[in-house]
């Protein structure tokens, strides 16, 4: 459809309806949509906080799947995560509406902008809002799609009036191969994503397309301390590509790099950032906790230089960056009755990398208190591909909960169950619930004053963290 991509502008269409408006990425493009003047509109199949935060935003969405919701549309978006076959899809092709799915939009959408597109098995949704909050700062009014709820700016996209568009860019499904970046950024590349990406030659050589992307005279910004993310970078580098690196450890050609870097006083991580690999530059205390979380900042570092945002502003930007929904994110903390202190965190961990990393943080930010690993798995592929470093991930834990499997877009063939994982991580205290209201229960008998409860998982962990506050707090 490239051909015809290019022959589109997204001022000829009327009324753009949305199926599957209630997830991150589609509900993202109709905010960008609605802030441009364009009358969008959606559905979804269950009513959400997605859902109610769009309608009170002035955009209208229908809780169902019905024919008559795309009697007035000119063309239909739909969601990966809609098969063929839904209602809406069948109706308006029987009407001769043009059905795109969003990896075929994007091209259109991003067209008359600098792209600035944000790579990686992990980390991107906080470099892409690291990065849409450092160009507002720099009152450079960016047009951004994050995929989480920013803390500071209450929303996961805007639309803007400067030249630049930053993009999360997601290698599911290949998606990010529809975007042509100005700037494109590579946090790391890991095997992930089994049900579409057959082995890990496949995200290699996917990651490696993804940069082949970049515009002519663009720039490819990559963590040098992940060996794929440096491959592929080196690649890109040798057939004449501009290349910035950074990094923790010191290389040759570094651009940017941390020292110093320890636990703050304000629940987070601080770092010495350098340039060039040895010369500092100034002090970063970032509220956010996670070593990870330093890489995140130098690659925020590294695009706003090339943009020419001043050191003083990039920092203040990073330093007052709260997070985004269902990244490390505090749903509460039990202040009564015989479980005072206890603190309730969602994450969007469903990676043994992320896994270890976000437990770590954990550590980090509570010395000294007992850390609740409640893990929901996601998806069978994912878990049967990565078995092996799922078992092992959980050390940073004392203990260990495990949901029910969330199997999002697969079947279950009962061959992989939530009881049969408990009995094979190693670890010595792990128990799993039957269920998400078990979970509940289970996680209220276990707690005890003074324990961080770690939700992770990328499915609906974080609505049994929101109901173990509530029971805690009745007690």
């Amino acid at each position: 459809m490239t051909e015809l991509q290019d022959s589109y502008a997204i001022s000829e269409w009327h009324n753009i309806h949305i199926v599957g408006i209630g997830g991150a990425g589609m509900s993202a493009i109709a905010r960008v949509l609605h802030g441009q003047g364009i009358h969008v509109q959606g559905s979804d199949r269950r009513a959400s906080p997605w859902v109610s935060a769009l309608r009170d935003e002035g955009i209208p969405v229908m809780v169902e799947h019905a024919a008559k919701n795309v009697e007035n549309a000119d063309l239909i978006l739909a969601s990966s995560a809609v098969p063929d076959d839904n209602v809406e899809l069948v109706a308006a092709r029987r009407r001769g509406v043009l059905v795109m799915r969003r990896s075929e939009f994007l091209p259109i959408l991003t067209r008359d902008y600098e792209v600035i597109a944000v790579a990686g098995a992990h980390g991107k949704t906080t470099v892409s809002g690291m990065l849409a909050l450092t160009l507002m700062d720099e009152g450079l009014d960016p047009t951004f799609i994050v995929g989480g709820v920013l803390a500071d700016l209450g929303t996961n996209a805007h639309a803007g009036t400067s030249p630049y568009f930053v993009i999360e860019a997601d290698e599911y499904r290949d998606t990010f191969l529809s975007l042509k970046p100005n700037v494109a950024v590579v946090t790391n590349v890991e095997y992930d994503h089994p049900d579409y990406f057959p082995s890990p030659r496949f995200v290699r050589l996917s990651f490696g397309n993804f940069v082949d992307n970049i515009q002519p005279g663009g720039l490819l910004v990559a963590c040098n301390d992940d060996p794929i993310a440096h491959a592929v970078a080196a690649s890109y580098h040798a057939n004449g590509g501009r290349l910035v690196l950074y990094g923790r450890n010191p290389g040759v050609g570094l651009a940017w790099r941390a020292t110093d870097v320890h636990p703050n006083t304000i629940g987070g991580v601080s770092f010495v950032a350098l340039r060039e690999d040895r010369i500092p530059v100034g002090e970063i205390a970032l509220r956010i906790p996670g070593e990870y979380n330093v890489l995140n900042a130098l690659a925020v570092l590294a695009v706003a230089l090339e943009l020419d945002v001043e050191f003083e502003i990039a920092r203040g930007a990073l330093e007052r960056f709260s997070g985004t929904a269902r990244r490390f994110e505090v749903l509460g903390e039990v202040a009564t009755g015989s479980h005072v202190g206890v603190t309730v965190i969602d994450d969007y961990a469903h990676h043994p990398t992320q896994i270890r990393g976000v437990l770590a943080a954990a550590r980090q930010r509570y010395p000294g208190r007992r850390i609740i690993a409640a893990w929901e798995p996601h998806t069978f592929s994912r878990i049967k591909a990565l078995h092996a470093d799922f078992m092992t991930a959980f050390a940073g834990a004392d203990q260990v909960v495990l949901l029910p499997i969330y199997a999002a877009r697969e079947v279950d063939d009962g061959t992989l169950t939530a009881e049969l994982l408990a009995a094979q991580i190693q670890h010595p205290a792990v128990s799993a619930a039957s269920s998400l209201e078990v979970a509940v229960e289970l996680l209220a008998s276990i707690v005890q004053p003074g324990d961080v409860v770690m939700m992770m998982g990328a499915g609906d962990e974080y609505v049994v963290g929101k109901r173990l506050l509530e029971v805690l707090m009745k007690i």
